[in-house]
């Protein structure tokens, strides 16, 4: 497990340097996140069960690791009182944006699928 650990963190690292180098505006976890799904995806096996099992661990810990983010929204609470109404505006349009994107998405995919499962079903 601690090989497999070492692969996703080296994989955030070099997301990382990707960024830092480039100053690409998209955080460096993420372009870790995708060199790593790519990298399983080219791989000609299936996913390695260590992987599986340190992505698990980490999945399941998961809310610890927001709990310094929590912290540090916390310390800049009057920035947050003085911005509350554009902050607040923002959730609730990225909210409504993303359930309306999700329906459309789901409803695209199972028009698509739909001749299939008819075809399964003669």
């Amino acid at each position: 497990m601690l090989g497999s650990l070492t692969l996703i963190l080296l994989c955030q690292l070099i997301g990382e340097v990707i960024t830092r180098l480039t100053k690409l505006p998209v955080p460096g976890p993420v372009i870790g996140m995708v060199l790593l799904f790519c990298g399983l995806v080219f791989c000609p096996g299936r996913m390695p069960s260590e992987i599986e099992k340190a992505g698990g661990f980490l999945l399941r810990y998961l809310a610890l690791l927001f709990v310094p983010a929590g912290v540090g929204v916390i310390t800049h609470l009057d920035l947050l009182l003085k911005s509350w109404a554009p902050i607040a505006g923002v959730i609730v349009i990225g909210t409504l944006a993303t359930i309306a994107v999700t329906g459309l998405v789901m409803k695209f995919l199972n028009r698509r699928g739909a001749p299939a499962r008819e075809e399964s079903l003669q």
